[in-house]
This record gives C-alpha cells, sequence and structure tokens, in this order.
C-alpha cells in the first residue's frame, strides 16, 4: 500500500564498509525521531546515535528529504550505516518492530512513478542503467533516465492531439465557428505521423541490441575451424576443438564486450545433412540461429565448397578465409572477407576492429532510438496500425478515424503513461474559439 512506510537495504549484502537503508512514506519523521534522531534538517547529513529499546544500533550519517523533493516524491530518509551484518539486523529489526516494512522488488521506483517523478519509460531506464554492463548500455539508459526516450514520444503525441483535435472539433461542435471538411486537413498530420512511426518501429532493433546484446553466429561447413575462432573470440578455452568432423553438435553462446558493446557470440553446428539424430538436430539449431542473427560470420576453410552456409549469408555479413596458415580459400562473391589465422593470430586484431567498426555502425545514431525494449515496439506497431487505418477512413468516416486516433493514443499511452482524455479537449479548445 503506498501509504505504507517502507525500507530496503540499498547496497549489497555482505561485508563492507557502508551500508545504507532506504526509507519512504509519510512515517519517516516519526520513525526517525523513535530511532533516536529526531529533527534532521532536510538534505544536509547529520550524524546520529541510532537506538532502539534501550540497545545502541550504530552511529549513523542520516539524510531526509521531503516529499514531492525526492526521489520517492514522499518523505524519505536514507541511513548510511557501517556495513557490519549484524549493525544491518538490528536496524532492520528495529525499522520493522517500528512498523516500516520490508518493500517489494522495485517498490521505491513504482512509488516514484506512481508520484509524477518520472514516466513508465524512466522507470524501466532505472532498472536498465542498474543492469548496465558497458558504456553503451549505460549510455543508453542514461539517456533514457533523462527523458530523451520520452521526448520522442511527446513528438508522436503532439502530432496525434492535434490530428484528433481537428477531426474531433468538426465531429462534435457542428454548430460552432470552424472550418468545413476540418476533419480532412487532419490528413497530412496523419501522413506525417504514420511516417514517423514506421520509421521508429524499423530502426528500433538498434536501442533493443544495445540493451539485450548484439547477435553474432559463426557458420559454415564442418571442420572450418568455427569453433578455434569462437575460442579465440572470446580468449578462453569455451569450445571443444578436434580434428573430428561435426565435434560441435549444439549451439555454445559467450557474452562479450567489444568497442563498448554488448555482443552475444554463438558457435554453431557445421551445416551439412546427416544422418545422425543427435548431429541433425544440432544443425537444425544452427540453421535457426543463424537465421535469427544480426550478423553472420560465414568460417570457410581451404577447399571448402561453398556448401548449405551459402543459402544463410546474407548482405553486409563477413566471410572469413580461416586456417591462412594451410592454404587460401576461394572468393566468395557479393560478401566481403578477412583473412584470418587461428593458430598464428594472423588477422584477429583485424577482425576485432571490423567487428567494433560494425557494432558502431548498426548501434550509433544521431537520434535516441525509439525503443529500448520488445514492449514498446508493440506498442508503437498498434499506433502505427491505428494511424494507418485512421488515415483510410479520414475521408470516409471521420468518426471512425477519431476511433482509431483514440486506439493509437491508448498503445502510446502504454509506454510513457502521458496520454489522456483531457489532454485532447485542451487541445480542441486551445486551437479553435469554441463557444465564444
Amino acid at each position: 500500500m503506498t501509504n505504507d512506510t517502507i525500507f530496503a537495504i540499498a547496497t549489497p549484502p555482505g561485508r563492507g564498509a557502508i551500508a545504507v537503508i532506504r526509507l519512504s512514506g509519510p512515517q519517516v519523521e516519526a520513525t526517525l525521531t523513535a530511532l533516536g534522531a529526531p529533527k534532521v534538517k532536510p538534505r544536509m547529513a547529520s550524524v546520529r546515535d541510532l537506538t532502539h529499546g534501550g540497545a545502541h544500533i550504530d552511529q549513523a550519517l542520516i539524510l531526509r528529504f521531503v516529499g514531492p523533493h525526492s526521489y520517492t516524491g514522499e518523505d524519505s530518509a536514507e541511513l548510511h550505516l557501517h556495513g557490519g551484518r549484524a549493525v544491518v539486523e538490528a536496524a532492520s529489526s528495529a525499522l520493522i518492530a517500528l512498523g516500516v516494512r520490508p518493500a517489494e522488488p522495485g517498490e521505491f521506483t513504482r512509488r516514484a512513478f506512481q508520484n509524477g517523478r518520472m514516466d513508465l519509460a524512466q522507470a524501466e531506464a532505472v532498472a536498465d542503467l542498474i543492469d548496465a554492463e558497458t558504456a553503451a548500455q549505460a549510455r543508453q539508459a542514461l539517456g533514457q533516465l533523462e527523458g530523451k526516450l520520452s521526448e520522442t514520444y511527446i513528438g508522436f503525441r503532439r502530432d496525434l492531439l492535434h490530428a484528433l483535435a481537428l477531426i474531433e472539433a468538426e465531429i462534435d461542435f457542428p454548430d460552432e465557428e470552424v472550418p468545413d471538411n476540418l476533419a480532412r486537413t487532419a490528413g497530412p498530420v496523419l501522413v506525417r505521423l504514420a511516417e514517423d512511426l514506421r520509421r521508429a518501429v524499423d530502426t528500433g532493433r538498434r536501442g533493443e541490441r544495445v540493451r539485450d546484446g548484439y547477435r553474432i553466429v559463426l557458420i559454415g561447413e564442418t571442420n572450418a575451424g568455427k569453433s578455434s575462432l569462437f575460442n579465440a573470440l572470446v580468449a578462453r578455452e569455451a569450445a571443444i576443438v578436434t580434428p573430428i568432423a561435426g565435434t560441435t553438435r549444439d549451439v555454445l553462446d559467450a557474452d562479450l564486450v567489444i568497442g563498448g558493446y554488448a555482443v552475444t557470440l554463438s558457435d554453431t553446428a557445421g551445416l551439412r545433412d546427416s544422418d545422425d539424430p543427435v548431429e541433425a538436430e544440432g544443425v537444425r539449431r544452427a540453421r535457426l540461429r543463424a537465421e535469427q542473427a544480426d550478423l553472420r560470420l560465414w568460417v570457410r576453410a581451404p577447399g571448402d565448397p561453398e556448401g548449405v552456409a551459402a543459402d544463410y549469408a546474407q548482405s553486409g555479413d563477413l566471410v572469413i578465409a580461416n586456417k591462412a596458415d594451410v592454404g587460401t580459400v576461394t572468393a566468395t562473391r557479393g560478401l566481403d572477407s578477412l583473412t584470418v589465422s587461428t593458430q598464428t593470430g594472423q588477422g584477429l586484431p583485424d577482425l576485432h576492429d571490423w567487428i567494433a567498426a560494425r557494432l558502431a555502425r548498426d548501434l550509433s545514431g544521431a537520434d535516441f532510438p525509439a525503443i529500448t525494449r520488445e514492449r514498446h515496439r508493440l506498442r508503437l506497431t498498434e499506433a502505427l496500425a491505428a494511424v494507418e487505418a485512421a488515415l483510410a477512413a479520414l475521408d470516409v468516416a471521420p468518426e471512425m478515424a477519431g476511433d482509431d486516433l483514440r486506439r493509437a493514443a491508448e498503445a502510446l499511452s502504454r509506454v510513457t503513461g502521458a496520454i489522456g482524455v483531457e489532454d485532447i479537449l485542451g487541445q480542441v479548445f486551445s486551437t479553435f474559439c469554441i463557444g465564444k
């Protein structure tokens, strides 16, 4: 319940120099007083001796924030304790005895959203920032927390409300001083909005890949050296390497960072027909992973035919002419190639640089991505379909177009929670002199 006062340990469990306990809710000041820390000045660090039931808990640094000027929008506080487990347990027990309950997962951020301190997209960014393991993930999460993704949706919202205002004005106020065929003038606005939404959907994979990881898959014939290259790229003996064809039977994944971006690299079974049911299943999984990849590295050894792998290589993929210490790989038409040897190390730095440049090209951009999660993609796709339906209905049945745009508004509101009926009415009355 949002009228409860809650607490949570904000630092990792275990032994440490400092442990921080956060509190939020209407009883924060009363709780501090009960612990022996009354009248702590807001936004000023105060050292106090905390006690409960006559027992000394710790000498702690106290920070107090008065709502709505706090993270949650409520009265809140932080107890900076010494990091021993006994100290933390004593403080936690005292808080529970005083009626302060442990917070549920994400409850501080949920209260921040409910109290208008951030929108849904910003709340998601908090979790992304905590989970960030690469510089690119941290940059994207910080940008989203600062409202850059929300700004994109504000632009969508502005055009949507403008078009809806034009349509609603003609339908709801036919006897007022509004131009004839006003609804049709919404057409150019909706065309531009549809283009913006379509572009956001088409380029949205960039934000998702920064957050979730760019998927690179090694494909090729058996014994092309895929597993040796996999081990070289991940810098450890992750895959079994033998001269026996078909050693790799399953997909092997490894997470790594290249050029500041998260990458999931996959080693796969050699692509060939097989009567062995185990190898055949491995090949099926290899083919599926190749189809889903953002980039395929087609590993070829001297003497290898193009074979089945040619069916999965796509424009923009890279051919790895492997085993350069043994011989030369015949050219593959239509694709860039790099010559490497996992035995001598030849070409491996060039391959790393090529991948880093590819990641920078695919995942960086001047505009902040409009999609960083699959949830955003689903809602944007839904909004785009509704706007396109509104365009189709505009000349025939403006009232149906209005219903479609309200459906689009609902889809967008699920991303940021920013659109309501009052916004639509406000746009109508501020744009036209209705009822004067």
